[in-house]
């Protein structure tokens, strides 16, 4: 398996880039829409944000984290992005290529509501993410203070399914800043210290 970290300078379409998970948070790619407007110096916001991929079969680019940015840049209309090189795996089979990214954490195959799919159910294009508003609460909480950032892969995603048990949906669309509040003290009760980037009552 090769493994070039150096950047692709040239561009690469962002339509042609291959989700590896489900889902993203809607509430949070406006936010990346609203930041991607306001910046002036959008070519240097490019550089500075590379999407890291894994090349796979049929020599596809595999997105393996900032699905949001890349969310949100497909929405505002962005034709191409620079991408990461972290692996190629072309040479995989699709059943193995898919095991292996689920082995190494670079995979995330669950739905809105917080269940495994079979791979077959990832989509194939950016801009057929679903909305989990539960993944920009988590988000937002970590914004917040909630919880520290954490190494391990799709941190936030485990703190979305953490929220489920607590709120609704649409307590998330209708009530937005007092869900946030709600959802911050929930985090830093001792009763989640098991949880990634946990921080403590204090």
């Amino acid at each position: 398996m090769a493994d070039n970290r150096d950047p692709v300078l040239l561009p690469v379409p962002i339509r042609s880039l291959r989700p590896t998970q489900l889902t993203v948070g809607l509430i949070e790619v406006e936010a990346k829409r609203d930041q991607w407007r306001k910046d002036q110096e959008k070519g240097m916001f490019l550089g500075q944000h590379m999407i890291p991929v894994v090349i796979g079969p049929g020599k596809h680019a595999y997105v393996i984290d900032h699905h949001h940015l890349a969310r949100a840049l497909h929405d505002e209309g962005q034709q191409d992005v620079l991408i990461q090189k972290i692996a190629n795996l072309e040479g995989l089979s699709k059943e193995n290529f898919w095991r292996f990214l689920d082995y190494q954490g670079w995979l995330h195959p669950f739905d809105e509501h917080g269940e495994r799919q079979p791979f077959s159910k990832i989509p194939k294009k950016i801009g057929h993410l679903k909305d989990d508003p539960f993944r920009s609460l988590a988000g937002a909480v970590r914004k917040a203070g909630g919880y520290s950032k954490d190494v391990r892969p799709f941190a936030e995603f485990i703190w979305a399914d953490y929220f489920r048990r607590s709120f609704k949906a649409g307590d998330i669309r209708k009530r937005w800043e007092k869900t946030l509040e709600e959802a911050v003290a929930l985090a830093r009760l001792h009763e989640a210290h098991f949880m990634p980037g946990w921080c403590g009552p204090h």
